[in-house]
């Protein structure tokens, strides 16, 4: 047995259900919980394989080599590489979105808001092109899994729910005026960035400028005065 193989094997002991008193839980094996760095590394492993060869490539063979843990401990915790695809996007979009509120918590104006926001979309796409790349596999594959479809709805309600409560927040305190309900707002925002990360990624060569300047001005009239 390998080094890595014996370090994960103590892994799944040490969380198992041994550890745990013998109790066992009646979830998936993607309900169990894996934290920390090594939990990381898997994660950038799964979305960085999914970018170069796709959900049906992703093997856990190669995203276990790429994370430097064991076939096994992947398939302990995830069960499938679907849902490990899941646990992927889940865990990227919580944190852009943490780091989406820390932004826009400093905004005077309107205006602030909107061009944080915009600036945070240029980003995603020019320097962490393959979080989009899994957002979209992973709604491709949720069209024929009704599994990943029910988790991928979820993942779908909780950031927008998340993200008009920021917009609500941001009403509140006088910075934004919303021209209708904050989660229909928030629904706005995310086809408007959905739709132009999609044609960003497909024409990197091409000059966005004035296509990011119309959407400021159609974003602007949903938050502003």
């Amino acid at each position: 047995m390998t080094p890595t193989a014996t370090k994960d094997a103590s892994d799944v002991l040490a969380n198992g259900p041994a550890a745990r008193g013998g109790e066992i839980h009646s979830g998936t094996p993607a309900s169990r919980s894996l934290s920390g760095e090594k939990a990381q590394r898997i994660v950038e492993a799964m979305r960085h394989s999914v970018a170069r060869r796709g959900v049906a490539g992703s093997t856990f063979d190669h995203v276990s080599r790429e994370a430097g843990v064991s076939r096994g401990l992947l398939h302990y915790y995830f069960g499938t590489k679907e849902q490990l695809l899941v646990e992927a996007a889940r865990r990227d979009c919580e944190l852009r979105v943490e780091e989406l509120e820390q932004r826009v918590a400093g905004a005077q104006t309107a205006d602030d808001f909107i061009a944080l926001m915009a600036q945070k979309l240029q980003e995603t796409i020019s320097e962490d092109p393959d979080f989009v790349t899994l957002v979209f596999e992973l709604f491709t594959l949720s069209r024929r899994n009704t599994e990943i479809a029910a988790e991928y709805i979820q993942l779908v309600k909780r950031t927008r729910e998340r993200v008009a409560g920021l917009l609500a927040a941001a009403q509140e305190s006088g910075v934004l005026r919303l021209h209708a309900e904050p989660q229909a707002v928030a629904e706005i925002l995310f086809s408007i960035g959905d739709g132009l990360a999609l044609r960003m990624l497909s024409e990197p060569e091409r000059d966005f400028s004035e296509t990011i300047r119309a959407g400021i001005v159609s974003v602007r009239a949903l938050l502003a005065e």
